[in-house]
């Protein structure tokens, strides 16, 4: 047991230095223009989150692809940038680094969990779609060899642009169900070339895109990755894949690993009630009822990875758990998401004493009274839709701080819902507007 805690330092293999041990998990923002470009509010936004005491930030994905979204309001970095573009992200930066604040960009790809606002025909490891009720999601086709090529590229290009406009690190997201998620699961990636088949191969878009962006952005400039722990699926990408893929990332050089879990078609990472993950192999029953439920899942990687430190987000509510998980040196950075929607400055008030634990919000979150309309209900739709509005619940408490209020926490489920799935509408509209102008 080591005596790290919270407000302990924390010097990264690169030799950067991040001043505690709490970092913002990347949560989606839908801040962009219909252009797809950084605002103000995400300044204001990320400003608010710099004072509010954590270490590190990391950004909601930003795309690499223009033309396959997690949502209409991402940000896209994509060939030549605007002075606008540019501007923007400088100023998204100044405010997220102050108060010596690690403000690093989560770079992403949607692949096949592109919604259908958006496209009707995203792209995937293979030409398998995703298993969800509502249609949200056309039937995706396989990328070619170039077009995989092509997206390493773009990884590389975006890292070029984020450290270039005075972001402090960067995120290669491969977890959730997105791109490299897809590729590293043998149930959306059935290739037989050498981008599928082997775990070797289907890791190979992850390893290829981390080994350009250290080129793209040199020895001293953070890089690092959100790997899912499992996907929570029967044939899945497993914990013992997860485990193998991490060691090979450790040796290629990784500043910071991210713990996380789980895709669109089995959210375990949003800690929603009535979504329980599907074990693909035996778990310690306590892994369910620990504090932080990827917490075990990085114990085990900890042993397999020797040099890159460890993150590890969801479910961390209290500085006991926080300070548990660091001593026992399961993790090595806390990652919080969800509770610094309404307490942006919960980790300072950590740091400093005064809290000892974060409100669960999500626990009390429902459509309606009913077992019928509750998070646990048999019905997949409304299961589905309880999920949905937790998720719209906290997406409008940020964006409510982006325009300079403050969080609204009265607002009900059905209601943050209804308006959640209207400013989606409304921001998809405006973007397929611009595009066609």
């Amino acid at each position: 047991m080591s005596g790290t805690n919270i407000s302990s330092p924390l010097t990264l293999p690169c030799g950067a230095v991040l001043k505690n041990r709490f970092a913002k998990g990347a949560m989606t923002e839908g801040l962009a223009d219909a252009r797809n470009q950084a605002t103000d509010r995400h300044a204001r936004l990320y400003g608010r989150w710099a004072d509010g005491g954590s270490g590190m930030l990391l950004t909601g994905n930003v795309q690499v692809d223009g033309r396959y979204l997690e949502r209409p309001g991402n940000v896209v970095i994509e060939g030549p940038q605007s002075n606008e573009q540019l501007s923007a992200l400088a100023a998204f930066a100044k405010a997220g680094t102050r108060n010596n604040t690690h403000l690093w960009m989560q770079l992403s790809h949607a692949g096949r969990q592109t919604p259908a606002a958006v496209t009707s025909e995203p792209v995937a490891p293979s030409a398998i779609e995703v298993k969800m009720p509502g249609g949200q999601f056309g039937k995706p086709r396989a990328l070619t060899v170039e077009e995989i090529k092509d997206i390493i590229e773009r990884f590389a290009f975006a890292a070029g642009v984020a450290k270039d406009t005075g972001f402090t690190g960067v995120q290669v997201h491969a977890a959730h169900g997105y791109l490299i998620s897809e590729f590293l699961n043998p149930l959306v990636n059935q290739r037989t070339d050498e981008w599928g088949g082997s775990l070797e191969n289907r890791a190979r878009l992850l390893m290829e895109t981390v080994k350009a962006v250290r080129a793209r952005v040199g020895a001293e400039f953070p890089i690092s990755v959100k790997l899912n722990s499992s996907d929570f699926q029967k044939g899945g990408f497993s914990h013992a894949d997860s485990i193998t893929v991490a060691s090979w990332l450790d040796k290629a050089g990784l500043d910071l690993l991210e713990v996380s879990g789980g895709n669109y078609e089995q959210p375990v990472m949003m800690d929603t009630e009535g979504f329980e993950p599907v074990y693909e192999e035996k778990v310690r029953s306590s892994t369910r009822k620990r504090e932080a439920y990827f917490l075990e899942y990085a114990a085990d990687m900890a042993k397999a990875v020797k040099n890159t430190p460890l993150m590890v987000t969801g479910g961390f509510r209290t500085v006991e758990g926080m300070n548990e998980a660091l001593a026992s040196e399961d993790a090595d950075v806390i990652g919080i998401a969800r509770p610094l929607c309404v307490e942006a400055d919960l980790p300072q008030q950590m740091i400093d004493g005064k809290i000892t634990e974060a409100k669960k919000w999500e626990k009390t979150f429902r459509l309606g009274p009913t077992r019928i309309l509750g998070p646990n209900s048999p019905i997949d739709l409304f299961r589905g839709l309880n999920a949905w509005g937790a998720q719209g619940w906290y997406c409008l408490q940020l964006i409510r701080m982006g325009d300079g209020q403050d969080p609204d926490t009265g607002m009900s489920t059905f209601k943050a819902l209804r308006r959640y799935m209207g400013n989606e509408q409304k921001a998809a509209k405006a973007m397929n507007a611009a595009r066609a102008a």
